[in-house]
């Protein structure tokens, strides 16, 4: 279970910056608090979305990605594992 805090948000970007991707934060006309913008890489987070629902978007989008594990550190690895594996438990 992700804890709800700036950390984790922090934790999510870097996580998705190893793996190429840029993460904006720009007001939007999306339903969601964040789309991805396939063909750039850009994942856009609606900065008017409270934490939870910012969290619960970028994890979201870091599940469904294809990240290389040989791009992102050993903690990063263990998170994006956990990350993918809280899937599974729901």
């Amino acid at each position: 279970m992700l804890t709800m805090t700036n950390h984790t948000l922090e934790k999510l970007e870097l996580l998705l910056k190893a793996a190429g991707y840029r993460v904006r934060y720009e007001k939007g006309n999306f339903k969601t608090g964040a789309c991805m913008l396939l063909s750039s890489r850009v994942i856009v987070v609606n900065k008017f979305a409270n934490l939870e629902s910012k969290i619960a978007a970028v994890a979201e989008l870091a599940r469904t990605v294809d990240i290389d594990y040989n791009l992102l550190d050993d903690k990063q690895a263990a998170f994006l594992h956990q990350l993918k594996q809280t899937t599974l438990q729901l």
